[in-house]
């Protein structure tokens, strides 16, 4: 076998052991207060920071351009609570216009 190979097969045997750890702990451990607060963050700061990296990212740089001014009209649409579509194409219109400009 490659070196290729091994490392695949590494990896799959790493996944394993890792979803066999999460089987193996003990309820009380998750359903500690602390643990379940915890977990229901986690998807909040992944998707913050997905945001992030999608909006200011370049290739080796932070790039300040229109896709910022349709984040930033999102977070205002978000505090403002306007429903999800009519914030989707307020983001998308502002970027657009700040393209065009």
């Amino acid at each position: 076998m490659t070196d290729l190979w091994w490392g695949v097969l590494a990896v799959c045997v790493g996944c394993y052991a890792l979803k066999l750890a999460g089987l193996s702990v003990p309820p009380a451990v998750l359903e500690h207060r602390l643990t379940v607060r915890a977990t229901a963050l986690i998807p909040v700061g992944l998707l913050a920071a997905l945001v992030a990296v999608q909006a200011a990212a370049g290739d080796r740089e932070v790039v300040v351009d229109a896709r910022l001014a349709g984040v930033a009209t999102a977070v205002a649409c978000l505090l403002a609570r306007v429903p999800f579509l009519p914030m989707l194409v307020l983001a998308a219109a502002a970027t657009a216009l700040v393209r065009l400009v």
